[in-house]
């Protein structure tokens, strides 16, 4: 599927940009395209890999120039850039707009223009329920994917939604580790706020397995384990030998006790595709007499960090092993 073809990743210097490369770079793709807006990044990627397979663009996905330019011969796009951290959406909702709803459809409809064949959109369990302004722009960003992909006859468009990923850039593991190692108490939200786990390779996989089965506005979920935040805390302590405090200090701006990976209304339509669930697109046209005579029986669950299997101390710690970043500060 990918021999010779050439991958174009948004806001490719990120977490999940640089673990995608990573995965590729031994296989037989033609080029990797990264894109984004962080020279500085891009110049630290840059020298980290030293290959000849993975080419930078700079630019932002809010000026659809930018992206043109990076766009003739591409095959599949990751759109990965986005505005992800929860306090600062609040502070300035615009620019959550501007980069996550805006900056989708630039890149979509660069990539219907391009012919380009498939593009996979990441977005957040924080679009289920949306309460903050980051959650609600990336709401916004599935809708305009959804609705894009019904006039994309050559380019197939698909999203995934994923939680928390352990150890990416600012999350709360690293948090953690550097007030161990400075002798800080760990700081907890509330003990009994619970959020999925993933590793950045399940991420990955997710990606990978949306752009082989994806349909045209299909959103894509992994099934993951889930804990509490305190249970985290006291994983991190444990492995690490410390036994620092855990001080509780109050929920922060737009912050939700749990996180919904699939809201009621997409649980009642969602297939089990083992590991994945599907939520294929509603594709009722504009004939809004459909909307009214023609409905669907709603289930009362959804898929939430409450009510998926809550992994406990071993649990978590069992899978925080799998982290390079635990592993060196064990070391």
């Amino acid at each position: 599927m990918f021999t010779g073809k050439t991958l174009l990743i948004t806001g490719g210097t990120g977490s999940f940009g640089t673990a995608v490369t990573k995965r590729f770079l031994d296989s037989d793709i033609g080029e990797i395209r990264i894109f984004s807006r962080d020279e500085k990044k891009q110049d630290d990627m840059r020298r980290s890999l030293g290959s000849n397979k993975v080419k930078f663009y700079l630019g932002n996905v809010t000026d659809r120039n930018s992206i043109d330019s990076a766009m003739k011969g591409v095959d599949f796009i990751f759109h990965a850039a986005a505005l992800k951290q929860v306090p600062s959406c609040e502070f300035f909702p615009m620019e959550a707009v501007k980069t996550n709803v805006i900056g989708t459809e630039n890149v979509l409809l660069s990539a219907i223009a391009h012919n380009v064949g498939n593009v996979v959109v990441l977005s957040t369990d924080k679009a289920a329920y949306p309460i903050n302004a980051m959650g609600i722009s990336k709401a916004m960003m599935e809708k305009v994917a959804v609705a894009t992909s019904r006039n994309a006859a050559s380019t197939t468009i698909c999203c995934t939604r994923y939680g928390n990923v352990l150890a990416s850039r600012g999350s709360v593991v690293p948090l953690f580790i550097e007030q161990i190692e400075q002798g800080k108490p760990l700081t907890v939200t509330n003990p009994n706020m619970t959020r999925f786990l993933m590793t950045l390779e399940d991420s990955v996989e997710l990606v990978l397995f949306a752009l082989k089965h994806g349909q045209a506005g299909d959103i894509y979920v992994q099934k993951a384990p889930s804990c509490y935040i305190a249970d985290l805390a006291e994983a991190v302590n444990s492995l690490l030998k410390a036994k620092n405090e855990v001080q509780i200090i109050g929920v922060r701006h737009g912050e939700k006790l749990y996180e919904t990976l699939l809201t009621k209304e997409e649980f009642a339509k969602a297939q089990d595709m083992g590991e994945y669930f599907r939520v294929p697109a509603d594709n009722r046209d504009l004939n809004y007499g459909l909307y009214f005579s023609e409905g669907q029986e709603l289930d009362e669950q959804e898929y939430n960090s409450h009510n998926t299997e809550i992994l406990d101390i071993e649990g978590v710690k069992n899978l925080l092993l799998k982290l390079s970043i635990i592993r060196e500060a064990m070391a």
